[in-house]
Parts: C-alpha cells; sequence; structure tokens
C-alpha cells in the first residue's frame, strides 16, 4: 500500500503569492512543480537535497531547485522550494520558494521583462547590467582570450589587479 503525504503550508497565504509569481514569470518551473513535484511529495519521493534530518522528532528539511533559464539563474539565483517532511505525522510541510526578494516584488507590482528575463524595479540598472554582461560574455565566448594579444591581455590583467586594490583600500580606510 502506497503511503500518502498531506502537504500543508507554513504561511499558506505567502507562499501562494509567491507560487503565482512562479507562475506568472517561469511557467515551466511552475509547471514542474505543479504537476511533477507535489504529487511526487504527496506519494512520498522527496526530492531536492537533504539539508537536514532530526532523528528525535523524524523531521527531514529539503531544498528543490526548479528548473529555470540560466540567465535568470545568474541574474536572480535558483528557483528553490524549501520544504519539511514530518514522517510521523506523514505531513510535507512547505515553508517557502527562493529568490524571496523578486517573487515577493512579482507579486506586489508588474514587473518588466528585459531579454526574457524580469527585471526588478528596486534595482533595475543592476539587473540590466547583469544580463548584459552576461549575454556578452556568452556571444564573445568571454573576451575570445584565445585571440587576444597578450599585450593586452597583460594590460587588463593589470588594470583589474590595480582596481581591485584601489576599492579595497579605500574600504579598509572608511572602517578603521
Amino acid at each position: 500500500m502506497k503511503t500518502n503525504y498531506i502537504i500543508e503550508y507554513v504561511n499558506e497565504n505567502e507562499f501562494r503569492k509567491k507560487e503565482r509569481a512562479v507562475k506568472k514569470y517561469n511557467m515551466l518551473a511552475y509547471k514542474k512543480l505543479l504537476f511533477d513535484y507535489y504529487p511526487s511529495l504527496r506519494e512520498g519521493n522527496f526530492q531536492g537535497v537533504l539539508v537536514s534530518s532530526n532523528e528525535k522528532d523524524m523531521i527531514d528539511k529539503y531544498e528543490l531547485t526548479l528548473p529555470t533559464d540560466k540567465t535568470f539563474t545568474m541574474v536572480h539565483g535558483n528557483i528553490t522550494l524549501h520544504y519539511s517532511v514530518y514522517l510521523e505525522q506523514k505531513i510535507v510541510m512547505l515553508e517557502t520558494l527562493t529568490p524571496e526578494e523578486i517573487l515577493t516584488e512579482g507579486h506586489q507590482k508588474e514587473l518588466t521583462t528585459y531579454k526574457g528575463v524580469m527585471v526588478s524595479k528596486s534595482h533595475k540598472d543592476l539587473d540590466m547590467f547583469k544580463i548584459n554582461l552576461l549575454n556578452s560574455m556568452n556571444k564573445n565566448g568571454f573576451f575570445k582570450l584565445k585571440n587576444m594579444p597578450m599585450w593586452l591581455f597583460i594590460t587588463l590583467l593589470v588594470v583589474f589587479i590595480a582596481v581591485v586594490v584601489f576599492i579595497t583600500s579605500k574600504i579598509i580606510l572608511k572602517i578603521a
């Protein structure tokens, strides 16, 4: 006989808001969550990474990474379902979906997309910069180091190191 688990929520209202944001902005992740992962959890097939296990109380905590676009992952991070399994009570407790900031903002406001990735209204320029940087790295093969003259590569490396040292010294001076 199959063991069926009951799905419950730590905070159902907040979880549903984030779930609707996933539905709106990342349909692939939502479909996998709804049609693959939820039925699997009900049947007792726990997927994802086991984060912690409490032998005394018989509670296991998992993190399940949902499939997302590579660019979205690089800009905002993986969409991850955090849940706990109460083995004695046969309950799966859905805790949250992360990244919480962009999903909560996606529920509260209508977010714009840029090159197929949702962009936060609170730090729009940073998100657009990350997307452009990732696209240029993919298009150009990360500076095409094989075709770059050695003197140009060394110059760029020295400038990069100088900028890092300069910024680090400014931060240390502000702290001291």
